[in-house]
């Protein structure tokens, strides 16, 4: 039973703040992060696009293609458009190896409008949330098909972001979709990450270790701040960080108990100009490692070809 330790860029390429992190070049995020003992990346906008481009880039570097995020438009798009859609971003990624495609419903997310509070998400209800995931399941059995998961993302301003809509589109969807799970939008989406791995831990293919600052997201929900103001703010943070809330050691007990074996992705949008990336990253990487050997997790270290 191993693990691998990947990151997505975002602490130095923002792709949705990107002037928040104008300083910092993608070439810069990969050679730091493999310097830290990374072996994977997620992909960024701002990677090669094509896929030879991508391996390229990807293997100057040493690391894998530990995922990426999908924009998905199923509430919109009927399951054969869909497909059309995201075909291209879905060979690729089965190209490369990548472990699974990150997809997230984003026809209706607020969560880049920082001219809309995360409060006033759009919601569904338990029946639209599971027609949703029977929907949804059509288009994982697909990309399993072509040789590649998919992996839920719940997320803060979307359609599945509190537990209970987590609950719902599992119910409602078939074992294909798998879910990514991700302590920091669990957490601040009101979450419990334990009883969610507890409920859900067969359906787990990928996972996100972020942190968050309590107070932070408490005043982000009082004050009504849009999804990006709070990550402004530093709602997120990394594992090993003082100001964080989440227990880190439980939440990797349970996955070994559980024989998690995949990635583990340090993702934590944060200011850089507050929080120096490599610093925060160098903390999440050896904060990981260091949980994962005393909850008896190999962490396999990727050698080059």
């Amino acid at each position: 039973m191993s693990v691998q330790i990947g990151i997505s860029p975002i602490a130095w390429q923002n792709d949705d703040l990107p002037d928040l992190t104008a300083n910092y070049t993608m070439e810069q995020a990969l050679s730091e992060a493999r310097q830290i003992g990374y072996t994977g990346a997620e992909r960024g906008r701002r990677m090669p696009a094509d896929t030879t481009g991508l391996k390229r880039f990807l293997g100057s570097h040493d690391m894998a293609l530990c995922g990426g995020w999908c924009s998905g438009n199923l509430l919109v798009n009927d399951i054969e458009t869909e497909k059309s859609v995201i075909a291209e971003q879905v060979a690729q990624f089965a190209a490369l190896g990548a472990p699974c495609i990150v997809y997230a419903e984003c026809s209706n997310t607020v969560q880049g409008d920082r001219s809309t509070p995360v409060n006033a998400r759009p919601r569904l209800t338990r029946d639209e949330l599971m027609a949703y995931g029977a929907k949804l399941s059509e288009i994982a059995k697909w990309t399993a098909g072509e040789g590649l998961p998919l992996a839920y993302h719940h997320h803060m301003g979307a359609i599945v972001e509190h537990p209970d809509e987590i609950d719902w589109l599992m119910e409602g969807s078939s074992p294909e979709v798998t879910l990514l799970y991700d302590t920091g939008h669990l957490v601040f989406g009101g979450g419990d990450p334990l009883a969610t791995l507890d409920r859900w831990g067969d359906r787990v293919h990928h996972v996100h270790y972020k942190d968050v600052r309590a107070d932070v997201v408490a005043r982000a929900r009082d004050q009504d701040w849009s999804f990006l103001d709070a990550v402004i703010a530093g709602a997120f943070s990394v594992p090993g960080d003082a100001e964080g809330s989440i227990d880190f050691a439980a939440v990797t007990d349970r996955l070994a108990k559980m024989g998690y074996s995949g990635w583990i992705v340090v993702e934590a949008e944060q200011d850089p100009a507050k929080v120096a990336p490599y610093d925060a990253s160098k903390l999440g990487y050896d904060t990981i490692r260091g949980l994962c050997a005393r909850a008896g997790l190999e962490v396999k270290d990727r050698v080059s070809a």
